[in-house]
């Protein structure tokens, strides 16, 4: 029989002895019940027995073991000296308002470590002696304000800087009683970013520990609201969930905005809202009614005029903190960069007659190259002045801190003769119209922009005008005998326009000789309509925005054409469609075909592709019709520029080559010129029209045009594509870089 071999049956066989092998071997016999047998314990000299195959789940004795007293107590008070520990592997956040009843510590902690490598500090609390700690109240001690860093990671040096000038402004740390300023850095150095990090920063925290403000408003051109709602998203990861509002009924907006200004209380759904200038205009009483803690006005030279609607709606708005973006803070004169100080900072600069009579008029009259040497020196002392004032709320960098992350950029001036055609029609325009006498004191009144406009059209291409001609209007009157025979609207000529003739060569060497991308802009719709008979011509693929493109459609157009793969060759841009804010990166040449009075919108234009994630060499073609209106307005623009220059960038040496006389002479036609802009500078580096010295040292595009490269011929040209393009109709370039690793140059 088989025996088993589980530990009570091999025990109870020990204690048994023999007996139960010999009844084993008599055979079987019912089993008699007997005394269980108590165990000998090992003390008492018996053996204890334990199974050979695992250990005792318990001790095999009877006696209790007992711990001594002493030892129980301080088992007992380790326990309860333990403090309340949150059961999550590494937390070391706080424990919240409410953390399971727990109360919290008196020491307040700031939101982020102001110790990690890299923490970006914006404000650090006074350093107390330890007899003011401990006189000093515990709910009420200052904690730093760090920014989150998720976003701190991704800042450059420059962007760090710009965001604690930003919270020093705002929080009132710079102006004692003043909570604004004016982001005026370049196009192209991320202040998208920068004011993001603030309104974040500010939603969050601060010293007091707890967020600075509730709410914050966002006011863009319309086509950059839904610029502003991705750019949120990309950079705060679904943190937050702002409300971006570009469309629908006027009961729906009010709806939305009445919404968005009832929210209350430390965690509010949706703290920001972006609007546009015209929505915010047409909702502005909804928006009235309570309070946002800090608004934000992208492209804020829209708020250059006081008296327009849209400034005084967003003045009346009940927020002290109020931030303004524009990389083109002085745009027509002084008065509007006035305004828009003021709008920030209201009464630093004083009243606006103020103002005018301390500044404005001593800094002109010196800045005119006819000024007295007393009228100039006090124009200097009041823009010292002006100066000091303005740059406590005025940050400005320009795009020269670009160069140590960006290709180098080749920008070229390229002036183009106009043809037979153009010049006859020209000095028959002159001749009938005459608006020479329309003009008085340098101002452009109303009966004489009609003619400017004629006159920028025709130096673009004949047919822009030729229904002018048609209809013989005033200064077109027999001018349609000029054009050739058979002459048809229907198909682009550019052999008929110096321009066109030029860009037809620009697009049929850069498609034949690289695989770049090309960005056309122009003030005229007319004009891109001859863009695109032209790439039809051509078999050239191309897309266009302009106006009439929905807001929507515009971003998906945008981020199509900037895909590597996209076989697109060229994006037509109307610069006063919103050429501002768009990033062009997919392309590296652009051409900006006809000049604006404004430089802000050349310039704005002009930035869409040297911007971050552009990896080619950028070239910047602006054509001019040589010795007509066009060189004129660019002149006019140089001016501009050098009182920008002057006022917000601070170089002192901009030169003065233009009196407000000389921006008279606007409907003259020089055809003995190469350049008229190079007659005017008095250029003492070329002789006879060639250049026989460099550029000096340390100069590049952002310096004065005189500074620049000056070709007459193209041996001295950088870029093999104008090169090509020469002999087709250039008579003179002006060209410079943005810095000076050139090596990417083909």
């Amino acid at each position: 029989m088989r025996r088993s071999l589980a530990p009570s049956q091999l025990a109870k066989r020990k204690a048994g002895g023999g007996e139960e092998e010999e009844e084993e071997e008599e055979g079987w016999h019912p089993p008699t019940t007997r005394k269980r047998q108590k165990p000998v314990s090992e003390t008492e000299g018996g053996e204890c027995y334990r199974s050979p195959f695992r250990k005792p789940l318990a001790q095999l004795t009877n006696r209790p073991h007992c711990l001594d007293s002493s030892q129980h107590e301080a088992f007992i008070r380790s326990i309860l000296s333990k403090p309340f520990k949150v059961p999550i592997p590494n937390y070391k956040g706080p424990l919240g308002l409410r953390a399971l009843g727990i109360k919290r510590a008196g020491l307040r902690n700031p939101l982020h470590d102001p110790f990690e490598e890299g923490a970006l500090v914006l404000y650090e609390p006074p350093l107390l002696s330890a007899h003011d700690q401990l006189k000093i109240d515990k709910d009420k001690t200052p904690v730093h304000v760090v920014v989150d860093p998720v976003l701190s990671r991704v800042l450059r040096p420059h962007q760090r800087e710009g965001v604690k000038f930003l919270w020093d402004c705002v929080t009132s740390r710079r102006i004692p009683g003043s909570h604004g300023c004016i982001m005026a850095d370049e196009m192209g150095l991320g202040k998208t970013l920068q004011c993001i990090t603030l309104m974040w920063t500010l939603l969050r925290q601060s010293p007091d520990c707890k967020p600075e403000i509730e709410k914050a408003m966002v006011v863009s051109p319309s086509s950059l609201v839904r610029n502003w709602y991705n750019e949120v998203e990309k950079w705060l990861g679904g943190r937050i969930q702002p409300l971006a509002i570009d469309g629908g009924s006027k009961e729906e907006i009010d709806r939305k905005l009445v919404g968005f200004m009832n929210q209350r209380g430390p965690r509010v759904p949706s703290p920001i809202l972006i609007i546009s200038y015209e929505t915010f205009r047409l909702h502005a009483e909804a928006l009235q009614k309570g309070s946002v803690g800090l608004v934000i006005c992208d492209e804020g030279h829209r708020l250059k005029n006081s008296e327009n609607q849209t400034y005084q709606a967003l003045n009346s708005l009940n927020t002290p903190r109020r931030v303004l973006i524009s990389g083109t803070p002085i745009q027509n004169d002084l008065l509007e960069y006035f305004s828009l100080v003021h709008f920030v900072n209201s009464g630093i600069l004083g009243t606006a007659q103020e103002f005018k009579r301390h500044f404005e008029i001593p800094i002109l009259k010196g800045r005119d190259a006819d000024a007295s040497e007393a009228e100039r020196h006090k124009g200097e002392e009041r823009l010292k002045e002006l100066i000091s004032i303005v740059n406590r709320c005025l940050i400005r960098r320009t795009s020269d801190i670009l160069s140590k992350y960006l290709p180098v950029k080749i920008e070229q001036v390229v002036c183009c003769r106009l043809t037979p055609l153009q010049a006859e029609l020209y000095k028959n325009f002159l001749k009938q119209a005459k608006p020479v006498e329309e003009l008085k004191e340098g101002k452009i009144s109303v009966s004489s922009l009609s003619s400017i406009t004629s006159l920028k059209k025709l130096c673009n291409h004949p047919a822009l005008i030729h229904d002018k001609c048609v209809e013989e209007e005033e200064g077109f009157m027999g001018a349609l005998d000029l054009f050739p025979a058979g002459y048809s609207t229907k198909s682009v000529e550019p052999q008929l326009s110096g321009k066109m003739l030029v860009l037809d060569y620009i697009l049929a060497v850069t498609k034949s000789t690289s695989n770049d991308k090309v960005v056309l802009v122009s003030n005229y719709t007319q004009t891109l309509d001859l863009f695109e008979k032209l790439c039809r011509n051509r078999r050239y693929l191309y897309v266009r925005l302009d106006g009439t493109m929905s807001i929507k459609k515009r971003a998906k157009v945008v981020e199509r054409f900037n895909s590597p793969s996209n076989p697109e060759f060229i994006f037509m841009l109307s610069s006063k469609a919103g050429g501002c804010g768009l990033n062009l990166i997919g392309a590296n040449r652009l051409v900006m075909f006809d000049p604006d009075w404004n430089p802000a919108n050349d310039e704005q234009a002009m930035a869409r592709v040297w911007r971050d994630g552009q990896k080619k060499t950028c070239y910047i073609y602006r054509l001019l019709s040589t010795g007509t209106i066009e060189e004129k307005i660019f002149q006019r623009q140089t001016h501009k520029k050098a009182l920008s220059s002057c006022v917000v960038d601070e170089e002192q040496d901009v030169e003065r080559h233009f009196s407000l006389g000389e921006l008279k002479e606007l409907f003259t036609l020089n055809e003995t010129t190469t350049s008229d802009t190079h007659d005017k500078i008095k250029c003492h580096r070329c002789v006879n029209g060639h250049q026989v010295r460099p550029p000096p040292e340390g100069s590049d595009c952002t310096s004065d045009l005189s500074q620049w490269n000056h070709c007459a011929d193209k041996r001295g040209l950088q870029d093999s594509v104008l090169k090509a393009a020469w002999d087709a109709a250039v008579t003179f370039t002006f060209h410079h870089h943005s810095h000076e690793e050139q090596r990417g140059i083909p």
